[in-house]
């Protein structure tokens, strides 16, 4: 029975991220400076569009890792 309360609570903490990341991108247009950073790329050629957001990558990670890290220890 212990295995099921475990995987109970590990699909609790699953969901919780999913909803916050879903309202994250739900909610990214409207905060400032979010996809448009330097070193985001953008191309433009005709009816082609490429765009890669690397600078907010590299941000939103580093946000997050140092999140996770302080709500990980005990």
């Amino acid at each position: 029975m212990d295995g099921f309360g475990s995987l109970g609570k590990m699909l609790m903490v699953l969901g919780g991220m999913l909803l916050v990341f879903g309202a994250i991108l739900a909610f990214a247009d409207r905060l400032p400076g979010i996809g448009r950073l330097p070193g985001d790329i953008l191309i433009r050629r005709g009816n082609f569009t490429f765009y890669f957001p690397l600078a907010t990558s590299i941000v939103l990670s580093v946000l997050l890792t140092l999140l996770l890290a302080l709500f990980s220890r005990r």
